[in-house]
């Protein structure tokens, strides 16, 4: 029966089977025996030809492995995963990538070691000029002075790699077509990294980079920022200056992003915010925006202002949850108070403070969707 499928069908069969197992197809017949040898996508993991309790000699299986497909393998290969985060040391892949940019790579994911030193990526990696999705992990992307971008690029995934800010504008600027970008750089750096994307339609921001400076980017929808250490910029800065390019932003993510004014920071060094006075702001309006997430807040001081800009400014918004850091009866009573007089642009909004996903949780949640609307026909009357 097996031997009568389609063979685009014994492919997506093989290719839902860890790789070990695909290969050891090839012993069913002499039909059988180079299957494997044209599937277009391949996974390799550590776990793929070792158990997970043995983890010695895995350099050697990995070197086995791929030398198997660098002098077996036929056909496109058109998606690529390789995850060894377990390495004690990285293996050589350059042969490896440079038959992968010779093979038709569209979707490409790298999950590199954690120990040790990390693995610098050859130049071929720029030359997969098919390439459509690219996720890197731990890792060094060298400065490429020749680089002219990945023109086919709509999906960047950067975990935890070095790069130069330099060459991160410019990677992320020649992906015309690019429209999510994943950012998730461990690190101090007093540079400035500076988007400019006009097809980008995600961002998700983790990093302890001091600042993000967002250019051209007019279509996007999602915004998710998570920081412990996040900076505005040097000098005062105005909260709704930054979210002003986002005119098509309907889903905002706001992840303890810890931010502090003046005397309320504990690190002094931190630059004092300038006060948001809301109905100034005419010229902010995120007319799209229908969900918004404020995680781990502390209650401060600018935290509260976005919080009114956002209400105020959103005539589309449909719920906004905010999920407190640190949970007192005092704070929550405040807080809960200043939201109830927050002027709001939708009128049907809920907000909902959560206490239940808290660490220490409290059994309380908050909507303030049918108190806002007691407040209003006691205005009202």
């Amino acid at each position: 029966m097996l031997n009568n499928f389609p063979e685009n069908v014994i492919d997506e069969i093989l290719m839902c089977l860890p790789f070990r197992d695909a290969v050891r197809t090839s012993i069913l017949s002499t039909k059988w025996r180079y299957v494997w040898r044209r599937l277009p996508e391949l996974m390799l993991s550590h776990t793929s030809w070792k158990p997970e309790e043995d983890l010695t000699d895995l350099t050697s299986n990995f070197r086995k492995i791929t030398d198997h497909i660098l002098a077996f393998h036929f056909g496109p290969v058109t998606k690529f995963t390789l995850s060894i985060p377990y390495f004690d040391i990285c293996p050589i892949i350059d042969d490896l990538i440079h038959f992968l940019s010779k093979n038709g790579i569209q979707h490409l994911v790298l999950r590199l070691p954690i120990r040790g030193k990390p693995y610098e990526l050859p130049s071929s990696l720029f030359t997969c000029s098919q390439l459509r999705h690219l996720t890197l992990q731990n890792c060094v992307i060298p400065h490429q002075p020749a680089f002219k971008g990945f023109d086919r690029l709509i999906s960047l995934e950067l975990h935890d790699v070095t790069i130069s800010s330099e060459f991160l504008e410019r990677f992320i600027s020649r992906c015309l077509l690019l429209e999510q970008l994943v950012l998730q750089i461990s690190g101090a750096s007093r540079n400035i990294i500076k988007i400019s994307a006009p097809m980008l339609r995600s961002i998700d921001y983790t990093g302890n980079l001091r600042s993000v400076c967002v250019k051209t980017i007019p279509l996007l929808a999602k915004l998710s920022l998570s920081h412990r250490e996040y900076y505005w910029g040097a000098g005062k800065c105005n909260i709704a200056k930054f979210f002003e390019p986002f005119s098509a932003l309907e889903h905002l993510h706001l992840n303890d992003m810890s931010l502090a004014a003046g005397a309320e920071s504990d690190d002094n060094h931190l630059p004092p915010f300038e006060s948001l006075e809301v109905e100034r702001l005419s010229d902010v309006t995120f007319n799209h925006l229908r969900e918004v997430k404020v995680m781990q807040t502390n209650g401060t001081i600018p935290e509260k202002q976005l919080i009114e800009l956002l209400l105020a400014k959103s005539p589309e918004l449909v719920r906004m949850l905010i999920v407190p850091c640190l949970v007192e009866e005092f704070a929550t009573v405040q807080i809960l108070s200043e939201l109830i007089r927050f002027q709001r642009a939708s009128p049907n909004a809920e907000v909902v403070y959560n206490l239940d996903k808290h660490p220490n949780p409290c059994p309380v949640s908050f909507s303030l969707a049918r108190m806002f609307s007691e407040v209003d026909e006691e205005f009202a009357d």
